[in-house]
């Protein structure tokens, strides 16, 4: 490594480290593994530094917040995404509002910050229809998103959402309820500093559908397969990484029926094989570390 690389921050193992390692090997970018969680942290003195290692620039903020902020002061660098990217797209609830606020279709969403009444509840979804989509506002991957097909199946899930909501340790208590898209196909789209640079379709295997599999996300066994969409649906995900005013972002399309909306967003998106994204993606992703480090 010259004097004139750049030392990029990684606090992930996961794919896309070594991806990032491998892609920006001959662009002057040095990737090193920056851990946050699970282990023993320092956080007074000079062992607090020399626990992580020299970086000038960090990829995105940990998804740990608590942990994240040790890091984010020992390494003391820009985030290519910072921690206010990280928790703006981690709230479902605003990031629908704000970007319906800016006039991009959505799914018809309620925001439930629990306890709340369960006759207003039931309300809520009488007026979406079912089967109505609950959703955790703040988790990932999928987790805790279920279907409710009647009142006494959403009032079975809120229940549970009800007990683990007691724990006063518990930081985001709400949740969503959203209008059930049958049928609609499912996009991951990147988008690189305001630009469209390439999207998957999520699709589940005809043995998840059959078994009544519904949920599209890759950690329950879909498979991502790039896809080339057309110029609107590029300009919907732009618009919406605009609005939010993130660097890098996944933005999630469903389609049904010739309707197109933006479901979620995604401030620490997978970066996938190469294949699925435009010519220059790793270019355009270079160049955006390299701008976030000040360098260029």
């Amino acid at each position: 490594m010259s004097d004139t690389d750049l030392r990029l921050a990684v606090t992930t193992r996961a794919e896309t480290f070594e991806r990032l390692r491998e892609r920006f090997a001959g662009r002057g970018i040095d990737v090193v593994h920056v851990r946050p969680d699970e282990r023993v942290l320092p956080v007074t003195g000079e062992d607090c530094v020399e626990s992580f290692p020299d970086a000038d620039v960090g990829w995105v903020y940990p998804s740990r917040l608590m942990e994240g902020a040790v890091v984010d002061a020992a390494l003391d660098v820009p985030w290519v995404n910072g921690r206010d990217a990280v928790l703006d797209s981690r709230n479902k609830a605003g990031v629908l509002t704000a970007l319906s606020d800016a006039g991009l279709p959505v799914p018809e969403t309620t925001l439930v910050s629990n306890p709340a009444d369960e006759d207003a509840v039931l309300a809520a979804a009488e007026s979406l229809g079912y089967p109505v989509v609950l959703k955790p506002n703040s988790t990932t991957r999928g987790v805790g998103v279920t279907k409710a097909a009647d009142p006494d199946s959403l009032l079975g899930a809120t229940d549970y959402l009800d007990l683990v909501h007691d724990y006063r340790a518990t930081g985001d208590r709400s949740y969503l309820l959203q209008e059930f898209l049958p049928n609609a196909r499912d996009y991951r789209v990147m988008v690189v500093d305001g630009e469209y640079a390439g999207a998957v379709e999520r699709r589940l295997p005809a043995a998840g559908t059959d078994a009544g599999k519904w949920k599209h996300n890759v950690h329950r066994g879909a498979v991502a397969e790039g896809v080339s969409l057309p110029a609107e649906r590029r300009r919907l995900a732009e618009r919406a990484a605009a609005t939010l005013s993130i660097p890098l972002l996944g933005v999630d399309l469903l389609e049904t029926d010739g309707r197109v909306v933006v479901s979620e967003t995604n401030a620490r998106p997978t970066v996938d094989e190469a294949t699925k994204y435009e010519e220059g993606f790793d270019e355009d992703l270079a160049d955006l570390v390299w701008r976030t480090a000040g360098r260029r």
